[in-house]
């Protein structure tokens, strides 16, 4: 079902954007940068999440990791992640296939500018082993996508790397 959603969306609002089914999982952001021959920060992941009393969906490049102070800043509030069920049940998708396209319950979609580092990325498409190849601002405009600035930087990265 997630599969068709997803390929529903796109048959609707852009018909020259083609759903790539590869035969091995690209369940993660390594399976799948392997899987579309890119590199791993080039895979747009989707993690969907509660920020106060809402659920969102924030899309970033497949290497930024969310910076808990700045998501505060931005959505005032902590963000939670939700379990495997709850994100099935919001999305329409299985984890490791969730995207921000098709979705079975209306979500607000933010993307992180850690993603205008790519021209194109390359997010999943509503199955483990299903994905697009889409430029940046265009995928933003299909979701009306917010912009938002909640990812570690690069420096950011390199301190909580150095404290692990």
């Amino acid at each position: 079902m997630s599969l068709q959603s997803v390929k529903a969306f796109f048959a609707e609002h852009a018909p020259d954007i083609e759903v790539i089914e590869t035969p091995t999982s690209s369940a993660t952001v390594a399976l799948a940068a392997e899987a579309h021959g890119v590199e791993p920060a080039q895979i747009a992941k989707t993690i969907c999440m509660r920020v106060g009393e809402r659920v969102v969906l924030v899309v970033a490049r497949g290497d930024a990791r969310i910076d808990n102070r700045k998501c505060r800043d931005a959505f005032g509030a902590k963000p939670r992640m939700l379990d495997v069920e709850q994100v099935a049940e919001l999305t329409g998708h299985p984890v490791g296939g969730v995207c921000p396209f098709g979705l079975a319950t209306p979500l607000k979609v933010y993307c992180d500018v850690s993603l205008r580092a790519y021209d194109e990325v390359v997010p999943a498409a509503g199955a483990t082993n299903a994905a697009v190849r889409i430029g940046v601002e265009r995928m933003a405009t299909l979701v009306d996508a917010e912009w938002c600035d909640i990812c570690q930087d690069a420096v950011g990265k390199a301190d909580a790397e150095a404290a692990e």
